[in-house]
């Protein structure tokens, strides 16, 4: 044998070795997993148990980042990681996800990020069908999108806050790229329109003025769904991602067509219950003020003042009254905080109503 094959035999049979022990360790966080159920059930034997913790699994993701000694990335890691966190957990019982569908859609993607793959991933029409399904108790959470980098606030999502008993558990964060699908057999002289969706048409309207401007640009309710009709229809293409490229037999004749390199959207995650603290923490209130001069001033300046980070501001049109407005406000840090807790108390004695939508972990991945 040459020196080449000497040494990669060596290196195999050491990788194997390592297989081998990862296996067992995995096998055997699996197991203490399995414990830890047990133990919660044995505690509280007539209450539905969560097994679920967002606030642990965040800071257990945090911790593997920041000991990760490489070479893989550190999102790479964590994202191994968040896989056997998710097949771990699922040894009880999968946990259904609710989400904007239809499948294939980045909402999905954004679903699968965040809880792994070792979940029910449940399809619904409208974000208004996630919010139902999480609150009547048939999902355990649901995923909706909120903001894009480009195009801003997704408004629907934050109207629903105004009605929905649901809390905010989660967020997560997708870089989102966008490419121009085809059938595998289709002559690019033959296309002569394209489906998207409205806000993936706004997210590459340059490169389509650009490259293609003669297509007809068809609104539909979904990317995946525009994958879809692409996938039937001669002379057809579609602006979508990865999945729905995959899930519908297309080939992406184009990719990573969005106008900005760095177009990202921000999803939250949705479920019934408050997250405790996990050491990096947002939070998220509905505000109501009076329409006085100065009402906003008096709304934000107990935040400036007390050094709490705003990460983000929307206004809404009230439903209650014409010409009032809501305030859907971010900011970093946990209501049972101190310091929050103080401006909180300030916001809500000068304000009409304040509702407070969650508290929780910052996105990890």
């Amino acid at each position: 044998m040459s020196d080449e094959e000497t040494r990669l035999g060596e290196l195999r049979e050491r990788i194997d070795t390592i297989d081998d022990e990862l296996l067992r360790l995995i096998s055997e966080r699996a197991e203490c997993a399995r414990t830890v159920a047990e133990v919660k059930q044995q505690a509280n034997p007539d209450e539905a148990v969560a097994f679920y913790r967002p606030e642990r699994e965040a800071r257990v993701l945090r911790r593997i980042k920041e000991r990760n000694p490489g070479p893989l990335a550190d999102e790479e890691m964590a994202r191994l990681f968040r896989e056997v966190m998710s097949a771990c957990l699922a040894l009880e019982k999968p946990m259904t996800i609710a989400f904007l569908g239809p499948e294939g859609t980045f909402t999905q993607a954004a679903a699968l990020k965040h809880f792994g793959h070792s979940v029910l991933s449940t399809p619904l029409a409208a974000i208004d069908d996630v919010f139902r399904e999480v609150a009547s108790g048939n999902a355990e959470y649901g995923v909706v999108p909120v903001e894009n980098s480009t195009e801003g606030m997704i408004n629907h999502t934050l109207d629903m806050f105004m009605s929905s008993p649901l809390k905010i558990c989660g967020e997560v964060q997708l870089r989102i790229h966008h490419h121009l699908l085809v059938s595998p057999e289709a002559d690019a002289a033959s296309i002569t329109r394209v489906y998207s969706h409205q806000q993936s048409f706004a997210q590459c309207r340059k490169w389509l003025d650009s490259h293609w401007p003669m297509l007809e640009r068809i609104t539909v309710s979904s990317n995946a769904e525009a994958a879809r009709l692409a996938s039937l229809e001669e002379g057809a293409a579609a602006i979508a991602g990865d999945m729905a490229a995959s899930l519908y037999g297309l080939e992406i004749r184009h990719a990573n067509i969005e106008d900005r390199p760095d177009n990202t959207t921000r999803f939250l995650i949705v479920g019934t219950e408050e997250v405790p603290v996990s050491g990096e923490d947002k939070t998220s209130i509905l505000v109501s003020m009076r329409n006085n001069p100065g009402a906003l001033y008096g709304l934000l300046e107990p935040f400036q003042r007390h050094g709490i980070d705003l990460t983000r501001i929307e206004t809404r049109p009230s439903p209650n009254e014409t010409w009032a407005y809501v305030f859907y406000i971010d900011f970093r840090g946990h209501r049972d905080e101190q310091a929050i807790q103080a401006v909180l108390g300030e916001v809500e004695a000068q304000c009409v109503e304040m509702k407070h939508l969650g508290s929780y972990p910052m996105g990890v991945l």
